[in-house]
């Protein structure tokens, strides 16, 4: 069963919806011991970053998140979700984020003929040994929403890039964490096979 986080953020039911389609059992939840008992956990998210860490905080789904990572469950960040999963964001000075991973949120620049938020469809380079991207090939094309993009500390976590005005880390996978930018739940069947091969982990 893949546990779905529910704090309150856009874009659950969506992400619900393509597992339902992928014929994978899911249940949206911020129970503690459902998420714990749960085969895989997905953090979506759609929205500010200091929101979502205050709505994190008095849910107390920190510790259930840390909990979750720490004992080897295969854990998805999705958009905002991905960002979460790091230390810092220029959207929020001051404001730490979940701090599982090294690395920053970074305002997307202003560039000639960039409009911010970055909304559209997106090719990616694709490491080859990236778990997500199991038989997808290299340039497929998936969607984004978002005006901040990370850049990792460590780039040999990093699973796939983009450029838009300036290279960014689209996907990140490391141990049990995994993380996109990018919707998969709203990229068609590139993102359905992305999906397929978390719920496959």
């Amino acid at each position: 069963m893949i546990a779905i986080i529910d704090y309150d953020a856009g874009n659950l039911m969506s992400v619900k919806k393509a597992l339902d389609y992928l014929g994978q059992e899911s249940v949206i939840t911020r129970d503690k011991d459902v998420l714990l008992a749960a085969d895989k956990v997905i953090l979506p998210g759609v929205g500010a970053f200091s929101d979502a860490m205050d709505k994190l905080k008095n849910y107390e789904l920190i510790d259930v998140i840390h909990e979750i990572i720490g004992k080897g469950t295969p854990f998805l960040g999705i958009c905002l979700g991905l960002q979460l999963l790091f230390e810092r964001s220029d959207e929020a000075p001051g404001v730490a984020g979940l701090c599982v991973l090294k690395g920053s949120i970074n305002r997307i620049p202003d560039g000639e003929g960039l409009k911010i938020p970055h909304m559209g469809w997106n090719s990616l380079e694709i490491k080859p040994e990236a778990k997500l991207f199991k038989g997808i090939s290299n340039q497929a094309y998936v969607y984004f929403v978002h005006s901040y993009y990370l850049e990792a500390t460590d780039k040999d976590i990093v699973a796939a890039t983009t450029e838009y005005g300036v290279n960014i880390h689209a996907s990140v996978e490391k141990d049990n964490v995994f993380a996109c930018q990018f919707h998969p739940e709203k990229s068609g069947e590139v993102g359905l096979t992305i999906l397929k091969n978390f719920a496959e982990l």
